[in-house]
């Protein structure tokens, strides 16, 4: 009895070296190491982190809202890896670095809005309140391509450049064209006025603007009083002064769309409509047969023609009594 006494004694005190020992070490492991997550990024090891749990979160607020304005989301194909290791308390962990390596991966999306004119994108706004605002305004305004108007939300890669309210009502407006039936006397109020006579003498000579097909002739029609000559042809074709002199107007005007006027004295001038591009600038000179637009379809246009008028005082007349005839 005497002997297993003794046996279980020893084996006690054995049992509590052990613990003793074991605790100690524990003490040892805790004073000298620390957990920490090693982080591996796309195959290759990029640190250490310690709160594994902030770091991810950090990475998923930015894919949700990124950095900046108008961002949609951030897409970041692969995420990082982590394994949790024991590491000296001297080893130093570096969480932006992490952070930043991974952010750099990145694509970014852009959410906007496009104002659209038949289906071709014109405007854009940062947001859908400012682009029903838009064509709410222009509705009021009667621009005469409201039917036309709409509106898409856009998710890009590339931020595009906004345009603000006012702007955008100004650049997207076409104003109504006033028609207004010819008088006895032959001359009507619309554009300054129309002849419907044989025209007046101009006392020079002009020379076509462009080649095409005449398509719409000087006159009254069912719509109204057409106050020039539509001559078409394809997108891009040379339109030429009709005889020297000075630029006057070029721009953005209503119905005619793109429009380019000359003036050659003596109170005449000569209209270039719907041009798909304009090649002068108001006050400069041209001469006879200088390209001075391309020919398009802008403005009031169903096709690819341009609008020539010749005017007399501000009074339209028929331009194949001088031209095309």
């Amino acid at each position: 009895m005497k002997n297993i006494f003794i046996h279980i004694r020893s084996s006690l005190k054995i049992l509590f070296l052990l613990i003793t020992s074991a605790i100690i070490i524990l003490a040892i492991f805790k004073f000298v190491y620390k957990p920490m997550y090693s982080v591996t990024f796309n195959g290759e090891f990029i640190g250490y982190v310690q709160d594994k749990d902030n770091l991810e979160y950090k990475i998923n607020e930015y894919m949700k809202t990124g950095e900046g304005a108008n961002v949609a989301y951030v897409d970041i194909p692969v995420l990082p890896e982590y394994e949790m290791c024991l590491l000296k308390k001297d080893k130093t962990t570096n969480d932006d670095e992490i952070y930043n390596t991974v952010k750099s991966t990145g694509t970014t999306y852009y959410k906007y809005y496009a104002l659209t004119v038949s289906d071709e994108e014109k405007v854009y706004v940062d947001s859908k309140e400012k682009a029903e605002e838009i064509i709410q305004k222009l509705k009021d305004k009667n621009s005469t391509n409201k039917s036309k108007l709409a509106y898409v939300e856009k998710c890009e890669t590339e931020m595009k450049e906004f345009t603000d309210v006012d702007t955008a009502v100004t650049k997207l407006y076409v104003k109504p064209v006033v028609r207004v039936a010819a008088a006895t006397t032959g001359s009507v109020g619309a554009y300054g006025g129309t002849n419907s006579s044989a025209g007046v003498s101009i006392g020079m000579a002009l020379t076509r603007p462009t080649s095409g097909v005449i398509t719409s002739r000087f006159g009254v029609r069912s719509s109204g009083m057409h106050t020039g000559l539509d001559i078409a042809n394809s997108l891009g074709t040379n339109i030429c002064a009709a005889a020297d002199g000075t630029v006057k107007f070029t721009g953005w005007y209503g119905g005619y769309g793109n429009l380019v006027i000359v003036t050659h004295g003596n109170g005449i001038d000569t209209y270039y409509g719907h041009c798909q591009s304009i090649l002068v600038t108001a006050g400069q000179p041209v001469t006879q047969g200088q390209v001075i637009a391309k020919m398009g379809s802008t403005g009031n246009s169903s096709g690819s023609h341009l609008h020539l008028e010749v005017r007399v005082n501000g009074v339209a007349q028929n331009p194949q009594t001088y031209v095309y005839n």
